[in-house]
């Protein structure tokens, strides 16, 4: 167990980066960034720099706390964010069908009591198994897709398509366990 030595906020209102520090035993409370998340670049430098974003922006409301943000992508041939509508989810799905893409989540944590700021990015690569049609029809008519990176949700339905993963499955899910711990540990112990 992670003891900090002063209060935790998570800058997303994210439901599986709640889920992911609530499985670490970590307390903490939500203050969600309102930064500005235009920006393109390659995914790392991408997630990177939103993460930084998120945090600083949240970071100036609250003096002697540690301020975690976090940013993720999806990259097949292109970035593939949250689709606009379901047409858009089955064509993500179809690019995904049958092969390799990258999860990159960018991690910042920043202590606003030294003002030292600590941002590194995970990556891990996922395959899907070759989806009929009809599977990826009945998958975003289930709504699941609408409002995820990449049209899936590997700790949902989603997770029944992917055969295969190299790196942290947490990372996947938007929060990578192992990398956060050890930034906690390098910057937020007592």
């Amino acid at each position: 167990m992670i003891k900090l030595g002063r209060p935790l906020i998570l800058a997303s209102g994210s439901p599986r980066r709640k889920e992911i520090l609530d499985t670490m035993g970590l307390l903490y409370t939500v203050d969600v960034s309102d930064a500005d998340e235009s920006f393109s670049s390659d995914p790392e430098n991408m997630v990177l720099e939103l993460s930084r974003r998120k945090a600083k922006a949240v970071s100036v409301k609250h003096a002697n706390a540690l301020i975690l943000a976090a940013d993720t992508l999806v990259f097949g041939k292109e970035v593939l964010g949250k689709p606009n509508d379901c047409e858009h989810a089955k064509r993500m799905l179809r690019e995904l069908s049958d092969a390799w893409h990258s999860v990159y989540t960018g991690v910042t944590l920043i202590d606003t009591h030294t003002g030292r700021i600590l941002s590194q990015a995970d990556m891990t690569r996922v395959h899907f198994t070759h989806l009929s049609d009809e599977e990826i029809e009945a998958y975003v008519a289930s709504g699941e897709p609408l409002d995820k990176a990449g049209a899936y949700g590997i700790q949902g339905m989603g997770g029944m398509f992917v055969d295969r993963i190299e790196g942290s499955y947490s990372n996947v899910v938007g929060l990578p366990m192992a990398l956060v711990r050890n930034m906690l540990l390098e910057l937020g112990t007592e």
